[in-house]
């Protein structure tokens, strides 16, 4: 107890000490390096020289002395005259007049403290009025410090942009100095008698605000602005937050007490129990953290986004893959979200004819997406104006580029989806963002679009550099296998060559005629063998076809299904006649291809069904499994790749080639899969009949042109 007695005056002492130190130098930086066409300089050297002396008379004499409080009074006169320069300096002469009054109001009610001082003396014995005396001087000193605080605020909130530099640290250090002392003196004010702990450290305070004086008084150092970074204004919030939380909890329980007995002990007990339990669900939400950040980035900042540190986390969202982690169709969403704090999203991206179809997902699984997930319409209109679609404004019926019409009805029906993003790379559209709605909704406006069209534009960059990559490999690849199958051909070019010599000798030279007609024809046979798997060789993985001619499906279905009878169930469930123009080798080859996958997907004894049917135009034969499936990121990205399989030691080549081989024939190659339902793959080929008035009306209009 003793030590405490001796320090707290210690600790006082030199508190007011350090403060009279800093007031001097910052005093005489001022006047050595301050900046003389400033016109808070002389206001501002005369209020540190008097913090000075304040705190060094306060040191020596204590705060109370007569002295120490006159001079104090002086320091307050020197900053309300330096308050009146800075609205002078503005230029704002319509602003003085009514300014005029409150200055001069401020100045007289700081003089009545040489008035109250006297008083105090005077009456010193009188209990009561020295009572007064002391509340209506801390009452003085509240007035003076409101005053010079709202003067502060009208001067900063209309202050000329050429001002703002001048009072940024002046007007920070105002502001502390004032705001310190209001605080000093309420709680003075409230409690009887000035708190020991605020009025001992009013003087090293006073004279770290004479210091940031000196700092923006320098004309050549450097200008330090207080800019703190969004995480630091977040977190310093939220504490704010909870600080007030936890004095509201204090002041309610404090005002409980008042009402006395059992009553009033239950009521805190009540309260504190309920207060720490509201807190303990609001404080760890989602909901409220984004609450938070919503609203201080309206009301603290110019911008929304913290660029710099939106550019960091993106770029370490797409350069975090390796093995094992996801890929990078699921970073590029990710990537997106981030920005926009949407808990998930799909990546869409269109196939040959335009139609956008499910590449990846992220944290959204439950989302039922169809095969053809947006038409070509869309493709075109995202791709063409590079347009950012708020689905709400489109539920709303907000029509801004006739893409109302064209968003798909399950996007519609999905609450949760948010916005359309498109990821445009050298005026082409790589893919779509789905972004599902944020915790805390709230409408996209400017900046939103600014920096999801330029993000877009960066990803779609990474998507178009991976195809590209991924087209040379395959190229590679292909090089490589080109060459071995040249050696291939070379060797069976030389056994034909061979082979067929020798069977022109045997016909010269052999005795037995007999022998000699059943070598011949030996010979014969195996040099058509061969010849034929040197043409498919030459064929193999260029999808090149021989002349087109009329086919009927139903019976190339109906050898297919014969075919496969002894090893597998294959069912022809419809038999249309249908005519189409193709490559009959060919077409059978590619149908082998995708009936021998379907099988291999397939258990032993589920059938593979084989339905032909046609439409106008076109004719198609599907062949159907009831398998294991494949997943739309599979059917997007592995499906027709070649060398990439999904079957253990396959070379991955069929699929590829059987849609090279349609695609020769006009034709096209769908499919439609799900994860442990199976698969549907339609093989799509033009009418013979349609062809046949194609080519006569080509023809027709060539002879009309030749005549003319």
């Amino acid at each position: 107890m003793i030590w405490t007695v001796t320090l707290v005056p210690l600790a006082g002492f030199f508190a007011w000490l350090a403060g009279a130190v800093l007031s001097a130098a910052s005093m005489l930086w001022i006047w050595h390096h301050g900046e003389r066409t400033r016109p808070d300089r002389i206001g501002l050297m005369v209020a540190a020289a008097a913090s000075a002396v304040w705190c060094a008379l306060a040191a020596g004499l204590g705060a109370d002395s007569g002295v120490a409080v006159i001079t104090a009074m002086v320091r307050n006169l020197a900053l309300i005259a330096t308050i009146f320069s800075l609205f002078a300096a503005d230029g704002r002469t319509a602003s003085l007049k009514p300014v005029r009054p409150v200055i001069i109001a401020l100045v007289l009610v700081q003089l009545l403290q040489p008035v109250l001082l006297l008083a105090g003396a005077r009456f010193a014995g009188v209990a009561e009025a020295s009572r007064a005396v002391f509340e209506v001087r801390a009452l003085i000193d509240m007035l003076v410090a409101i005053g010079a605080l709202m003067l502060l605020h009208n001067l900063y909130a209309g202050a000329a942009s050429a001002l703002r530099t001048v009072l940024r640290w002046t007007g920070m250090a105002l502001a502390g100095i004032f705001a310190y002392d209001l605080n000093l003196y309420t709680l003075t004010y409230l409690g009887g008698a000035t708190p020991w702990a605020l009025g001992d450290l009013r003087g090293l305070f006073a004279g770290s605000m004479a210091v940031l004086f000196a700092l923006g008084m320098n004309a050549t150092g450097p200008r330090v602005q207080f800019s703190p970074s969004r995480a630091v204004t977040f977190r310093t919030l939220s504490l704010l937050l909870i600080g007030g939380y936890l004095a509201g909890m204090v002041l309610v329980t404090k005002s409980l007490a008042l009402l006395g007995g059992d009553v009033a002990r239950a009521s805190q007990v009540v309260f504190v129990v309920s207060a720490i339990i509201a807190a303990a669900i609001a404080l760890p939400s989602p909901r409220m953290r984004s609450w938070l950040r919503v609203t201080a980035t309206k009301h603290l900042f110019q911008h929304r986004y913290d660029y710099r540190q939106e550019w960091l986390r993106f770029t370490r969202t797409i350069g975090h893959g390796g093995t094992g982690g996801a890929s990078l169709e699921e970073r590029v969403v990710k990537a997106l979200a981030d920005i926009t704090e949407s808990p998930a999203g799909l990546l869409l991206m269109p196939n040959e004819q335009a139609q956008l179809e499910l590449t990846a997902r992220w944290n959204w699984p439950t989302l039922a997406v169809p095969a053809v997930a947006g038409d070509f319409l869309l493709s075109g209109l995202l791709e063409q104006h590079n347009l950012i679609l708020a689905l709400d404004e489109a539920r709303g019926g907000i029509d801004h580029r006739g893409e109302a019409q064209e968003v798909p009805a399950w996007l519609m029906e999905a609450e949760d989806a948010w916005a359309l993003v498109p990821l445009i790379h050298f005026d082409r559209l790589v893919g779509v963002i789905v972004l599902a709605r944020p915790r805390n909704p709230r409408q996209l406006d400017w900046e939103d679009f600014d920096l999801l069209r330029v993000a877009g534009q960066q990803l779609a960059s990474y998507l178009a550099e991976q195809a590209g990559q991924q087209a040379l490999m395959d190229a590679s690849r292909f090089d490589e296998f080109n060459r071995r199958m040249a050696f291939v051909m070379h060797d069976i070019k030389n056994l034909v060559s061979q082979l067929s010599l020798l069977a022109a000798n045997a016909e010269k030279h052999a005795d037995n005629p007999a022998f000699r007609a059943d070598m011949l024809v030996t010979l014969r046979n195996s040099a058509d063998k061969l010849s034929a798997l040197l043409a498919r060789l030459g064929r193999y993985g260029g999808g090149q076809v021989d002349a087109l001619i009329p086919i009927d499906l139903a019976e190339l279905a109906q050898g297919i299904t014969a075919r496969f009878s002894g090893i597998h169930p294959v069912a022809l469930t419809r038999a249309t006649q249908v005519l189409v123009m193709g490559d009959r080798e060919a077409l059978e080859q590619a149908l082998i291809h995708l009936v021998q996958n379907a099988i291999d997907a397939s258990e032993a004894n589920s059938p593979v069904f084989l339905d032909v049917t046609a439409d106008g135009l076109h004719g198609t034969i599907e062949v159907v499994d009831a398998g294991k499936g494949m997943s739309p990121e599979f059917v997007r990205s592995g499906l027709f790749k070649p060398f990439v399989s999904s079957k253990a030691g396959g070379f991955g080549i069929g699929a590829f080639e059987a849609r090279e081989l349609v695609r020769a024939m006009g034709g096209r190659v769908t499919v439609e899969s799900r994860e442990g339902l199976g698969t549907r793959f339609a093989v799509v080929l033009p009418l013979a009949e349609v062809v046949r008035l194609l080519g006569a009306a080509g023809a027709d209009n060539r002879s009309s042109q030749e005549v003319a």
